[in-house]
């Protein structure tokens, strides 16, 4: 998986807002190559740690790029699970089974929570990328 998928759409980009990220199972938007959805694998630290696994993928709609996994770990049948947003730009390495991921499990176990039912602001993406220390798509958050 690269993190430049293509994706199809019926949507114009007249219709999408610059920046505006949303859940890839939430718009009219498909990767063009089903080979590059990893939703559903595990996710793995660069020990070989299973992280939890990958519940969805957050896109930038504007330029129609995979910008995070969202990753859902603990629980029981869907209850008690905690979600994280780990940036794509920490994935070493996709293979059949597994995303492998640079960061140790414990980090993404501590990284800023997500809520899927929330509609989160723009400074809450910068701060995950902050906090994997990536610098932010789109450049820094404006002050």
């Amino acid at each position: 998986m690269t993190d430049e998928p293509r994706m199809n759409s019926d949507r114009g980009p007249e219709e999408s807002s610059a920046h505006t990220l949303v859940r890839l199972a939430d718009v009219a938007l498909e990767l063009a190559d089903p080979a590059d959805d990893v939703r559903g694998r595990k996710v793995v630290d660069r020990n070989g740690d299973q992280v939890g696994k990958v519940d969805g993928l957050i896109i930038d709609e504007a330029e129609r790029r995979v910008r995070f996994l969202e990753v859902g770990s603990g629980g029981f049948l869907g209850l008690g699970e905690h979600k994280q947003l780990v940036p794509v730009e920490a994935i070493t390495r996709v293979d059949e089974d597994a995303v492998h991921i640079a960061p140790e499990r414990t980090q993404v176990a501590g990284g800023p929570a997500y809520d899927p039912d929330l509609e989160p602001e723009r400074r809450y993406y910068d701060d995950v990328y902050t906090y994997y220390d990536y610098p932010p798509f789109g450049g820094p958050y404006p002050r």
